[in-house]
């Protein structure tokens, strides 16, 4: 029997005069930013538990899992109880208390009787897991999804990544290959988004008995930084200034320089937030979200740093390693119409495996999946959908 991963609640993070300085200039905490989160989930109908799972070295990956399509195990009690802990949270479904050591993670489905494997979601840089909040409750009626933060991300536990750039990716991917074999979960359709599409496709190239299908979303880091310039002459020459004195820096450093001007900042640059989830919140919800997201301790934000060359290109870059990925893993890719993000990556993919899908969604930005929440809705469960039938066929 699988052992539960302790609930965990971390202190804040830091250390010297960064973590005595950023709380009293930038009004955020870790408290504030659960708060956030839970506005940002109160729209998701479905049940679903939330927790921090650990893995090595003191680390852990904040966790949803939408598992109440699968018939309960019947040790488990009917309905899930607050931790003793913990004070009552208004949550669709809170922690969930179980004595130690005697039954599964409370976030591990029970394999047998699910149709297909787990749906996971991996964010982007700079989100969590509370930006699928238009998407959680149509894509887990398909069957499992969890939805977690990145290591170094949102909830999850801020470690220092190392300094090069494949030591980080492979941090990443070891606290995700952890998090897979914690919860219990032996294969997965992985999916992700921005940097998570980067690190899903990294972690398919590491771990790929362990996905069956996988899915990258307007995914960063695919192409390398062109020799010739003549491809970036098209950013606004104050950007290009910027982000040459801005290099030696984290990405969002101005964020946190701003102090108690943040969220104002975050609300009046990225003020198109608030638009594509206006379907559910007529307020500063998002943003808010969004501010105590990245004014945390900076962590996987550096390892994004040291990842990158000027400008956002990947030291890494996936196109020259993708092509690896087992032939009988299908690889879908999903694309908006008005993303700033060049298809021509999913294209040159597709050139190398011509069976690559390759989805355009109408009307969709680079967050496709808010922009457009239905359509990129209903074209992933068709790709999970078509997953269920190519299984029963092969059957």
């Amino acid at each position: 029997m699988r052992r539960m991963a302790k609930d965990l609640q971390p202190a804040e993070q830091g250390s010297g005069w960064i973590s005595s300085w950023l709380p009293s200039w930038c009004p955020t905490s870790l408290s504030q930013l659960k708060d956030a989160e839970d506005k940002m989930l109160k729209s998701v109908k479905a049940p679903f538990s939330r927790q921090h799972v650990r893995i090595s070295n003191g680390n852990y990956l904040w966790t949803l899992a939408f598992t109440s399509h699968i018939k309960p195990h019947p040790s488990l009690p009917p309905q899930p109880q607050p931790h003793p802990s913990l004070p009552p949270q208004p949550q669709p479904q809170p922690h969930i208390s179980l004595p130690p050591h005697s039954q599964p993670h409370p976030c591990s489905p029970q394999p047998s009787l699910q149709p297909c494997p787990p749906l996971v979601l991996l964010h982007g840089f700079g989100g969590g897991v509370g930006l699928w909040a238009q998407n959680l409750d149509s894509l887990c009626g398909s069957g499992a999804v969890y939805a977690l933060d990145l290591l170094g991300f949102g909830q999850s536990s801020r470690p220092l990544f190392s300094v090069d750039p494949q030591g980080a990716e492979e941090q990443f991917l070891g606290a995700l290959e952890e998090w897979r074999d914690r919860v219990g979960l032996e294969e997965i359709v992985l999916l992700g988004h921005n940097l998570g599409g980067y690190l899903a496709a990294a972690y398919t190239l590491t771990h790929p008995h362990r996905v069956k299908h996988l899915i990258l979303v307007e995914p960063w880091g695919f192409p390398a930084r062109p020799e010739s310039l003549d491809q970036e002459k098209s950013i606004p020459v104050w950007i290009r200034a910027m982000g040459a004195v801005m290099s030696p820096f984290n990405p969002l450093a101005g964020l946190r320089l701003a102090g108690p001007l943040g969220p104002m900042l975050i609300q009046t640059i990225r003020s198109d937030f608030k638009q594509k989830y206006s379907s559910v919140f007529d307020d500063n919800t998002v943003s808010d979200y969004i501010y105590h997201l990245n004014v945390q301790t900076p962590s996987g934000e550096t390892a994004f740093r040291n990842m990158t060359v000027p400008y956002g290109w990947a030291k890494r870059p996936m196109l020259d390693r993708i092509g690896q990925i087992q032939p009988d893993i299908p690889i879908s890719i999903i694309y908006g119409s008005r993303s700033s993000i060049d298809s021509d990556s999913g294209y040159t993919i597709q050139k190398i495996r011509p069976d690559v899908d390759i989805i355009v969604i109408r009307g969709g930005g680079h967050y496709v999946f808010a922009d457009q929440p239905d359509d990129f809705n209903q074209n992933v469960l068709h790709i999970l959908a078509r997953m269920e039938g190519d299984k029963e066929k092969r059957g």
